[in-house]
């Protein structure tokens, strides 16, 4: 009986190394696919930021041009293009001449 156990002891002391090496590489195997994932989403969100920059910049571009028209909109100029283009109003000292439509 002293035999079999001492045979089983050495057979654990030799699968022990063997089931530890297995263990580590199942570990490095999946921490390997974990990274990959994590490569693979970090080049999505890298993506998405770049996306999200240009949209900011043509944001504050539009911003830009609406503060301009905004003081545009302010001037007397403005004022009487609208009045003669949309409304057809003239200057009290103008004159207005119209094409015979004959």
């Amino acid at each position: 009986m002293a035999k079999t156990k001492h045979r089983q002891k050495k057979s654990f002391n030799l699968m022990t190394p063997l089931i530890l090496i297995a263990a580590v590489a199942v570990i490095a195997f999946s921490i390997n696919l974990s990274s990959t994932d994590l490569r693979e989403q970090e080049q999505i969100y890298l993506e998405r930021e770049a996306d999200l920059q240009e949209q900011i910049k043509a944001e504050e571009k539009r911003t830009e041009e609406l503060e301009q028209q905004k003081k545009h909109v302010g001037t007397k100029q403005y004022i009487e293009e609208v009045a003669r283009d949309r409304l057809g109003l003239i200057d009290p000292d103008e004159v207005l001449i119209k094409e015979n439509d004959d």
